[in-house]
């Protein structure tokens, strides 16, 4: 039995930002696969964690928008010389997520 593949929904773009949407169907449930297309990292959030952001306040929300707490850094959040091995790892660009 072969693998459904991923439905493309299509591409969201600002000029603050672009990323390409689609839906995976490789875990135990669909979820959304979200690529960003300038560094290429993937993200999935699943029906849980989309229901999250649709209730997060607009304050809390923005408080994720600044792009120094996370996106220009040498050296991600965590991922320390005493982390936990794996700490703070992002995904590999074009990387299939694994862990299910």
């Amino acid at each position: 039995m072969g693998t459904r593949p991923d439905t493309p929904i299509g591409t969201v773009a600002s000029e603050f930002a672009a990323v390409a949407v689609s839906i995976d169907h490789h875990g135990n449930g669909p979820r959304l696969r979200i690529e960003d297309l300038t560094g290429g990292r993937v993200a999935f959030l699943d029906a849980l964690q989309l229901e999250t952001l649709a209730w997060l306040p607009a304050e809390q929300l923005t408080a994720l928008l600044d792009p120094s707490a996370n996106r220009w850094r040498d050296t991600p959040p965590g991922a320390g010389p005493d982390a936990p091995p794996g700490a703070g790892r992002g995904v590999t660009p074009g990387a299939r997520d694994t862990a299910r």
